[in-house]
Parts: C-alpha cells; structure tokens; sequence
C-alpha cells in the first residue's frame, strides 16, 4: 500500500479515487448533453453563437478530463507533468493554427 502512494506523490498525480472519476464522468456527460442540446434544439439563432458556445463547451470538457482523468494539477510534485501537457497543448496549436491558416489562403488564392 504505501509502495503506491510513493509512485502517486513521485509523480504528483496523488492519490486516485472513484468520486473524481464520477465527478469527470458527470461533468463529461454534462457538457455532451449541452453541446447536443445546442446544435439539437436551435438554442442560439446566430451562427457565431454556436460555434462560440461549442468552442467554450468542448473546452470546458477538456479541462474537466484533464483534471479528472489525468490529474493535472498545479502542484510543485505535478509541475513536473504539467509543464510538459502544456508544450504539447502549444505545439498542437501551432500546428494546427498553421494547416488552417494555409489551407484559407490556399482557398482564397485558388479562387
């Protein structure tokens, strides 16, 4: 038992337990249900309104995942794994800021 809870506070994700993983499940559920219901339903008659609501939907998701699931925390012992996350999240960023950005100007050019 203890030989676990070295490697959890080694690698600063603490300990696991089944309440963060219903509370991530919850919230993941939540916020589908909320991105359905607003492409569904026709929440919103202006079409920036949805992408904006999408875009700050699936965000919300994705910090509930990654704080539930992976156990990012701010942490001195979970830095370690948390400076890393993020130079992934930016190198993702400009990759694919980059291909959009290309790809419209191609499209523009090309027309």
């Amino acid at each position: 038992m203890s030989q676990q809870y070295d490697a959890a506070t080694k690698y600063g994700t603490g300990r696991k337990s089944v309440k963060s993983y219903m509370w991530g499940l919850g919230l993941s559920l939540l916020f589908t249900g909320l991105a359905f219901a607003v492409t569904m339903h026709s929440i919103f008659t202006n079409t920036a309104a949805i992408y904006i609501s999408l875009a700050v939907l699936a965000f919300s998701q994705f910090v509930a995942q990654v704080v539930c699931f992976l156990r990012m925390n701010a942490t001195p012992e979970g830095r370690w794994n948390l400076f890393p996350f993020l130079f992934t999240i930016i190198v993702a960023a400009v990759l694919i800021g980059g291909s959009i950005w290309i790809m419209v100007n191609l499209n523009y050019n090309m027309m």
